[in-house]
């Protein structure tokens, strides 16, 4: 399927890096400045500066949970003192190339098991970072560690 186009932009973030996964990133507007590491894990010498998995994690979660609160809104469900813990993985493909997976999963404390299943599902198909990542990479829903999936399948179970 080809790229949908937007029909209008609302906000354009611009950010500059030079010397890759091992130099320095920064906004445009200034308000993001970052050193950039390559961690021990990926044969890097690790060092005091965040790198793209960690950037991407916090803006995929960030965007995830504004879509969460705002459908809970709209459904009048209760998620306030949730919190999405996103992870981003990085490795070979297998094809020569690399790729990354992600794994989000919500802590809603004032909402049963369905109902956060019911909001993670729905903001899967809403989130900006989940509708340019559909199709591309490997995208794992959970509610405190279990599968959202799972949770669907327990609830009709007890019905």
């Amino acid at each position: 399927m080809p790229a949908i186009p937007l029909r209008r932009i609302l906000y354009t973030a611009e950010a500059v890096t030079e010397g890759g996964r091992s130099g320095h990133g920064r906004t445009s507007d200034g308000r993001l400045e970052v050193e950039l590491s390559v961690p021990d894990d990926m044969g890097g010498k690790g060092g005091s500066g965040t790198n793209p998995e960690q950037l991407f994690a916090i803006g995929y979660g960030a965007c995830f949970q504004s879509t969460i609160l705002s459908i809970a809104q709209g459904h009048k469900l209760d998620a306030g003192d949730s919190r999405i813990t996103a992870r981003v993985g990085i490795g070979p493909t297998g094809y020569g190339g690399f790729g990354i997976q992600v794994a989000l999963d919500l802590h809603a404390p004032h909402l049963v098991p369905a109902a956060a299943a019911y909001l993670m599902a729905e903001a899967h198909q809403r989130c900006p970072y989940s509708n340019a990542t559909r199709g591309n990479i490997q995208v794992m829903l959970n509610v405190d560690g279990t599968p959202i999936e799972e949770i669907a399948r327990s609830d009709q179970g007890a019905a």
